[in-house]
């Protein structure tokens, strides 16, 4: 097919790079030039494991290019998946900001469309149900002067991509959720995925647009229960990890072992959002969710006890290794390191950071607008090397797994380490003067 991706960021750039080595013909659509450039040049914009070889070759090959008009990435598709932004208030309340204008855009564009071939627009991005039929169908109709169902189709089709396995989630996903207008619709998004793995779920419209925070919001809630529990067993002595891999061997009455593992505080830009957006959702409906709508302050107090473990050492000069909320990644927003970073800061700590995968010159778009509003002065705390940091730390919090980090952590020496992910050598360490773990 010919497919147009609006909104290159991780989930667009993703689609749009897998759809294309699927044998799509794909065009990117961006309001930053910057990305569009990036993708042109056979580079993607963000980090992701196989991202970039993938973007390289499906460029180099011709199945991908990028643009910043509008109008002529409608004109020249049958398709348009839509993978903007949907970013949350702190009551949880949800932008469609950048949801309407697309729409709107798109409508202008079909509105002067004269070949006769059925366009079908299919959201990707994360929004609460009622938002397609009631707020973004109208906005299509209205700007293009057209029927959905009749003259162009609309469907969602929520994603189940994790950053850092992206691209691997894409080829081999666990489910594909279609919501359509009508059938016709569904046909079209079902194609798109076919041949793929995971069962298919062609749904009513409202059903596909919840499907996504049903998940996240039960990924948040494991990892709260983990984290408890791994504070309890810290206070009793017991070793935490040891507790979970009993749990986990019950595949009858317990859940598989993803986000069971006690560890550091849940982020990014999908879990505490969704969260947030289903719980308002859930209090405009006057609907009581004691359960839910306390994951999150849970969250919370598990951060709170990496910042306290800090603070118990008595020393100023601290070390923070990872700063992106997921390995592998570049994604900053609502990363719970990047709190750490601030509260530590706030409460004036000399701090000083490395991650391998964070490049200031690098980071684009919301991204970016996102740590220039909590870490202005990033660029002042990042380091190049490990040894730097180390140099610099009395404590060392460890917030990564990135292998030249753990081959460079002293052992039993006057620095403290604080672990926030469970070493591998954990069980070794907890012997050793100065380790701290936060959940074991």
């Amino acid at each position: 097919m010919r497919i147009g991706v609006f909104g290159l960021g991780y989930v667009g750039c993703v689609s749009a790079a897998c759809l294309a080595a699927r044998g799509n013909q794909v065009v990117g659509v961006d309001v930053n030039p910057t990305k569009v450039d990036l993708v042109n040049r056979g580079q993607a914009p963000v980090v992701e494991e196989r991202i970039g070889e993938l973007t390289a070759d499906v460029v180099r090959a011709g199945a991908l290019r990028a643009t910043t008009d509008v109008a002529s990435a409608v004109a020249g598709t049958d398709v348009s998946l839509v993978c903007v932004g949907t970013p949350s208030a702190p009551n949880g309340s949800l932008s469609t900001a950048y949801l309407e204008r697309v729409a709107e855009q798109i409508g202008e564009a079909l509105a002067t469309r004269t070949d006769g071939r059925r366009h079908t627009v299919v959201f990707r991005s994360t929004m609460l149900p009622g938002t397609c039929l009631n707020l973004l169908v109208p906005i299509l109709e209205k700007a293009s002067g057209r029927t959905a169902g009749v003259d162009f189709g609309v469907a969602v089709n929520p994603e189940f991509l994790r950053e850092g396995t992206s691209v691997r989630d894409f080829f081999s996903p666990p489910k594909t959720v279609v919501g359509q207008l009508d059938e016709a619709s569904g046909d079209v998004v079902a194609a798109l995925y076919d041949g793929l793995p995971g069962e298919v779920f062609r749904v009513p419209i409202p059903v596909a647009e919840i499907t996504k925070y049903a998940d996240n919001s039960f990924h948040a809630l494991k990892v709260g229960f983990a984290n408890e529990l791994g504070a309890i067993c810290a206070a009793l002595g017991l070793d935490s990890h040891s507790v979970m891999d009993v749990f986990l061997a019950d595949r009858k009455l317990n859940v598989s072992p993803a986000y069971l593992r006690p560890g550091f505080a849940f982020g990014g830009s999908c879990l505490p959002k969704d969260l947030r957006g289903l719980v308002h959702a859930a209090r405009r409906a006057d609907v009581a969710v004691p359960i839910l709508s306390h994951v999150l302050p849970s969250n919370e107090e598990h951060l709170r006890r990496a910042f306290d473990l800090v603070a118990r050492t008595g020393k100023r000069r601290v070390g923070l290794f990872g700063l992106s909320f997921k390995p592998g990644t570049d994604d900053l927003r609502e990363s719970p390191l990047v709190e750490l970073a601030e509260r530590l800061l706030g409460k004036g700590y000399d701090l000083r950071i490395h991650d391998a995968n964070v490049s200031l010159s690098r980071l684009l778009g919301a991204n970016r607008e996102f740590i220039e509003a909590r870490l202005p002065h990033l660029g002042q705390l990042l380091l190049g090397s490990v040894e730097e940091v180390l140099d610099h730390a009395e404590v060392i919090l460890v917030g990564c797994t990135d292998p030249d980090v753990l081959a460079r952590l002293p052992h039993g020496g006057p620095q403290t380490i604080v672990d926030l992910v469970r070493l591998p050598d954990a069980r070794a360490r907890r012997a050793e003067p100065g380790y701290v773990g936060l959940a074991w």
